[in-house]
């Protein structure tokens, strides 16, 4: 994990001949470099967190000047960063370069004059060029660290299916080892995300609860009101499930399950990681009807206006099967988590903008108060169970939901929310990409993900895949909260958290 209060001198930079750092942008031309990558090193460049003699490489297959390179990046700082650090700049434009070239490992050869030390390579590029882009850097040596480190960083989607995903780590493998690749999935740099892994870990009283003895389920959300929002090229081929579900959530879900591990070491952890996912139970046929949910927005009131069906968007085929709503339901086979259920859903155009995970603790074992209570939703009834949720989205917090006794006269209950927000108090906050950038230079793999996490997740979800391949998903209007489970989905008097509450 990123410690956000280190000082830029204990960042490796240079090698042991004193070369200088090199971050080599391949796809440099292009939207991510300039709303999210650029913006993020220029920001850590001012902040001292990175060095002004940086050297920086940019390489597109775009006829440009270094001139035109610089123009994009600051255009990009300008709309998607603080504004251009006037005192850092020159430096900037003096350490930066543009090359011209494809993907060839003969075009590629000419970046071997200007990467003589360590150095960083991001592929910001389209994912099905990954494979190709890395065997060229390979071919041509620059994988080679006989002149310092060199590391290798790829975006999330790792493939679009199993069989994809093995063909991409055999490319990736014939000329890098795995202790030189960086898979970035940007949810693993959020402060929130991290904050679970110390939430976690830090707290002996959390540790006693969490376990099947005490939590009788566990909700994982991600919801959102926005629609395609000029996503659709991708969108439309990818659809909910390996947009969100197999890489954001199936890390937010081996975070929250995995067991603690005994020393604070990127490899430890991320070993913790692959091995709950080990001992998910597998999707059988007969379970895709009863523990995974597919659906897909029609016409409605999300984002509070009348909105279109997914179908009627504009470029969406209408006949388009496209899922925009994913729910899956795990169980873990271990002695920590047997029998509870760990419940997973995504989707777009919902009652609200909501991530979350949320751990529901089992009744007490005698219910004192019920005649007198009230229950958390404001209905008659026994009162609903503690929960423990952690927010990430719209608010970043801590909440745990108790019951407390109402002031006043006689012994009457309401429900009490005890609460800490996540806010970054005191020093700069960082950025998701600025954080996971300095883990890149550091060498720490904590929050990369790991081939083996990679493919286990591919395993779990490419039978939801397969069935998902034919068949048509259930409508659910715009501004709802998505489609209802199947029957059995929850246990009676259980179901989904409100998202637009």
């Amino acid at each position: 994990m990123t410690n956000t209060s280190m000082p830029a001198s204990d960042v490796s930079v240079t090698s042991g001949q004193g070369e200088p750092l090199t971050v080599v942008i391949v796809g440099a031309s292009g939207d991510l470099t300039r709303r999210l990558l650029f913006p993020a090193l220029h920001r850590l460049i001012s902040l001292g967190r990175l060095p002004r003699s940086l050297h920086i490489v940019g390489y597109a297959i775009e006829k440009w000047s270094t001139a035109d390179l610089l123009a994009h990046l600051r255009d990009g700082v300008d709309q998607f960063g603080d504004g251009v650090d006037n005192l850092v700049w020159p430096e900037i434009t003096a350490n930066t370069t543009y090359v011209q070239g494809d993907l060839s490992a003969e075009s590629i050869k000419a970046l071997c004059a200007l990467v003589h030390g360590p150095a960083v390579f991001y592929l910001a590029l389209p994912p099905n060029l990954f494979g190709q882009a890395a065997s060229a850097l390979g071919e041509v040596g620059l994988a080679n660290e006989d002149a310092g480190w060199r590391r290798l960083v790829i975006e999330k989607p790792f493939g679009t299916s199993l069989e994809t995903a093995e063909q991409l780590q055999a490319d990736l493998q014939a000329h890098w080892r795995e202790n030189q690749l960086y898979r970035i999935d940007h949810f693993l740099g959020k402060e929130s995300v991290q904050n679970l892994l110390v939430f976690r870990l830090a707290n002996r009283f959390v540790e006693a609860v969490w376990n099947n003895a005490n939590i009788v389920q566990v909700q994982i959300t991600a919801a959102e009101t926005i629609g395609l929002e000029g996503r659709w090229r991708y969108y439309d081929k990818a659809g909910a499930l390996r947009d969100m579900v197999q890489n954001h959530l199936m890390q937010l879900f081996a975070i929250c399950a995995m067991e603690p591990p005994s020393v604070w070491d990127s490899e430890v952890l991320r070993e913790h990681k692959v091995e709950v996912l080990r001992c998910v139970r597998p999707f059988e046929d007969t379970d895709i009807t009863t523990r995974t949910v597919r659906g897909q927005y029609g016409a409605g009131q999300g984002n509070g206006n009348g909105s279109v069906a997914y179908r009627a968007e504009e470029n969406i085929d209408a006949t388009s099967n496209t899922e925009t709503y994913a729910a899956v339901q795990f169980f873990v086979d271990n002695w920590r988590w047997q029998g509870v259920p760990f419940s997973i859903r995504s989707g777009k155009r919902m009652s609200g903008a909501l991530t979350e995970i949320a751990l529901e603790l089992r009744d007490p074992p005698t219910r004192l108060f019920d005649s007198i209570g009230v229950p958390v939703d404001g209905s008659e009834g026994p009162r609903s169970s503690n929960w423990i949720v952690l927010r990430l989205r719209p608010d970043e917090s801590i909440e745990i939901d108790a019951v407390a006794k109402k002031a006043g006269l006689g012994m009457t209950t309401e429900r009490s929310v005890l609460s800490t927000t996540d806010a970054n108090s005191g020093g700069s906050e960082y950025t998701a990409y600025e954080q996971l950038v300095i883990d890149v230079v550091e060498g720490d793999g904590s929050m990369f993900i790991r081939n083996d996490e990679a493919m286990e997740s591919w395993r779990l979800m490419q039978p939801v895949l397969n069935a998902w391949s034919s068949g048509t998903p259930a409508l659910y209007p715009s501004g709802t909260d998505g489609p209802a489970p199947p029957p059995g989905f929850f246990s009676e008097g259980r179901s989904w958290r409100p998202v637009g509450a």
